[in-house]
């Protein structure tokens, strides 16, 4: 993809280059937070939960999902822990031809309108 910057065309990834991460300063504003530490404990804890419990181990490429996410008050009961593949925790839900879904109504996923 091609991007218009500074009066030429460049790639997204040249751009990116030279503009380098700044990893400290995205830590301090946001990861480093005390909620986003104990977000991350608890996430780290229901990890360990499912390791301990043989429903995962490490490097095996499943992820922990919360069912009721740590964002909206879920916590690590076994009830509200799920195993799921990265493709299907890090994705948004989609219908079969591949369009991400509209959002949630009535507590169900619908499509989109055409």
């Amino acid at each position: 993809m091609r991007v218009l910057s500074s009066n030429c065309l460049r790639t997204q990834q040249e751009i990116d280059m030279a503009q380098p991460r700044d990893y400290k300063a995205e830590y301090a504003k946001y990861q480093g937070t005390a909620e986003q530490k104990k977000n991350r404990a608890k996430r780290n804890a229901a990890r360990a939960k499912l390791v301990a419990s043989g429903a995962v181990k490490k490097g095996d490429g499943k992820h922990v999902n919360h069912v009721t996410p740590i964002s909206k008050g879920g916590g690590n009961a076994s009830s509200n822990l799920t195993v799921k593949t990265e493709a299907n925790n890090s994705s948004y839900p989609r219908t079969k031809r591949g369009a991400m879904k509209a959002a949630k109504k009535g507590g169900k996923v619908i499509g989109r309108k055409k």
